[in-house]
């Protein structure tokens, strides 16, 4: 009989489990949020993954359950443990990555570089820290946020008044996380895989383009990274795997520093979109990586076809019409390009998908991956 691997969340990541589970032969069941999921091809059951009926039911017959998302609630968690299910990753990494302050404390602890910063809890810490910091600071929501949601810049204690209020109002607590506003010259990523016998690989560290808080184009590797800096991101990434007893595929944000510094800036236990570009572009994908490393398999290779690959996400979509009617021309236009698309309607701002393209030069395959995306925009 296969083995059974169970995938709570029906987005785009479980969507891409799908074709590493069938080369494997492995039998990927999904819990989707509802119907019309981008992971619908592969949706055995719908519900809500802060029910813990619904997912002790979806549970019952799979070898290992895994996550396309880290919003799955920790009594949820320790109830499936409870229950005998194997949780990968378990509920105490998964703690870190679910609440961001937790995480700084956490890194902290460990001696980690992370950016300064504290909790606060209302404007009287806030404007401490603002005080303490040039009078600017990053102030982040701890849960829930992503793709720049949850994340905004403060110049004055009452920028987050909301946000306190909104804590307050729901009673989850009144605490904000406060950290400095880095002087990074860029941002970089590094994800590493982890199965629960120890054993652990690494991609090549990559670097990120960010616009409005959302990653548009990954370059691998990372341009002026031999050497130190990719020593180093690999040292720290492995390091959070080990020591957090992550199992899976961690990927790891970084910023650079103007003083040739990098900080942790955030973490993913689960593959990330700072690692589609493994999918075209390495021996082992990070979708297949995660699914030998939960089911505690041997782990894959993890070199490059080519010396250069890069991914660029399409955002929003056309505004007219649907994507499949821009096959056509960017297919023709750049056969060498590879397109993933999410099954999702276009949306300003929304990931509807991926395109990668892989070759010698960098500035080469950048605007080859630029203009094949460009494709699917208006």
């Amino acid at each position: 009989m296969a083995l059974r691997v169970g995938v709570v969340g029906g987005g785009q990541l479980a969507r891409m489990m799908v074709p590493a589970a069938v080369e494997l032969g492995l039998d990927i069941r999904v819990l989707a949020e509802g119907p019309g999921m981008s992971a619908a091809i592969a949706a055995t059951a719908e519900g809500d993954h802060r029910d813990v009926d619904v997912v002790r039911a979806f549970a019952r017959d799979v070898d290992v359950l895994t996550f396309d998302h880290e919003h799955v609630p920790q009594d949820v968690l320790r109830t499936l443990v409870e229950d005998g299910v194997v949780v990968r990753p378990g509920p105490a990494p998964l703690g870190v990555a679910q609440d961001k302050i937790v995480m700084r404390r956490r890194l902290t602890e460990l001696g980690l570089p992370v950016p300064d910063w504290a909790a606060v809890h209302d404007q009287t810490e806030l404007r401490a820290f603002l005080d303490a910091h040039g009078g600017r600071a990053v102030v982040k929501t701890p849960r829930g946020g992503y793709d720049g949601k949850g994340v905004r810049v403060v110049t004055d204690a009452s920028d987050a008044d909301d946000w306190f209020t909104a804590a307050a109002e729901t009673g989850a607590g009144q605490a904000l996380l406060a950290e400095e506003l880095v002087p990074f010259t860029r941002e970089l990523a590094q994800s590493v895989a982890r199965r629960p016998s120890g054993e652990i690989v690494a991609w090549p560290l990559v670097e990120t383009v960010q616009r409005d808080g959302v990653c548009a184009e990954v370059i691998a590797p990372a341009p002026r990274s031999a050497g130190r800096l990719a020593d180093e991101a690999e040292a720290i990434a492995v390091r959070i795997a080990r020591e957090l007893d992550v199992t899976g595929v961690l990927a790891v944000e970084l910023f650079q520093t103007d003083d040739e510094r990098i900080l942790v800036n955030e973490l993913a236990m689960r593959p990330h979109n700072t690692g589609h570009w493994t999918i075209d572009g390495s021996t082992t994908s990070q979708f297949e990586q995660h699914l030998r490393a939960v089911l505690d398999l041997p782990l894959g290779a993890t070199g490059t076809h080519a010396p250069v690959a890069v991914m660029v996400n399409v955002l929003g979509g056309p505004a007219d019409g649907d994507l499949a009617a821009r096959y056509p021309g960017a297919l023709q236009a750049f056969p060498e390009a590879k397109y993933h698309f999410y099954g999702k309607a276009p949306r300003p701002g929304r990931k509807v998908g991926h395109v990668t393209v892989v070759g010698e030069d960098v500035d080469d395959v950048v605007f080859r991956a630029r203009a094949a995306a460009a494709h699917f925009d208006d």
